[in-house]
């Protein structure tokens, strides 16, 4: 999923300070997940965004609004009527989630209420580390799933670096190394042959990327003759 985290708060009141209407709107899918912007989250915000405003004796109006995924138009066209009442949105989501709602209200600024932090599963109660760099070009059924691009402090996809000792990253003695756990995952399964397979190329993406499923468009009749 993708994990994300709120913005300091004084950094959101300075984002907001020139706005009276703001709609706050949360999201349903990876925020809400990690607990970091979903309904309950984007009720608190509003709830001190009005308590600062009270003390700074500033008039506010906050809406609150928590949608399925702000990734999808679907979702996002629902709430066209509440936007259209308010300022400014202010986005609880991945940026993804505020470029959706930017592209669908051209006329109303959009601003991230959270910062995008990265790919990643839980590893604990609380905490969520990166596990994928969404590169483009899986090679994970290679590695035993533990993908280096992500995992290795350096992206190295060819092999570990002369860095780590005792089976530790060299940038940091608190993470394993990538490559470590690639090999003993390999072997425990035996399927260590797939690290003479492992090239240093690697398809490097063009960006913006875009993936499209012919199968899930709508297909247009063809025009029928008279």
């Amino acid at each position: 999923m993708i994990v994300a985290e709120i913005k300091p708060f004084e950094e959101i009141k300075n984002m907001i300070k020139n706005y009276q209407k703001v709609l706050i709107v949360g999201c349903g899918s990876c925020v809400t997940v990690c607990l970091t912007g979903g309904e309950r989250q984007v009720e608190l915000l509003a709830s001190a965004l009005r308590m600062a405003r009270k003390i700074e004796g500033n008039d506010i109006t906050v809406g609150e609004l928590t949608i399925r995924r702000q990734c999808d138009p679907e979702f996002i066209e629902q709430i066209k009527d509440e936007a259209a009442q308010y300022d400014v949105i202010l986005s609880m989501a991945c940026g993804a989630g505020v470029q959706g709602i930017a592209e669908r209200f051209k006329d109303i600024p959009v601003l991230p209420a959270m910062n995008t932090m990265f790919l990643g599963v839980s590893d604990g109660q609380g905490t969520w580390v990166e596990v994928c760099a969404a590169c483009g070009d899986c090679i994970l059924w290679k590695t035993g799933g533990i993908c280096p691009v992500a995992r290795c402090a350096k992206g190295l996809v060819n092999g570990p670096c002369g860095g780590s000792q005792g089976g530790l990253c060299e940038v940091s003695k608190d993470v394993p190394c990538a490559w470590q756990l690639i090999y003993a995952r390999l072997v425990r399964l035996n399927l260590q042959h797939f690290l003479k397979d492992i090239s240093q190329q690697k398809k490097q993406p063009v960006r913006p990327r875009r993936l499209v499923r012919e199968d899930l468009r709508l297909k247009k009749e063809p025009t029928k003759g008279v």
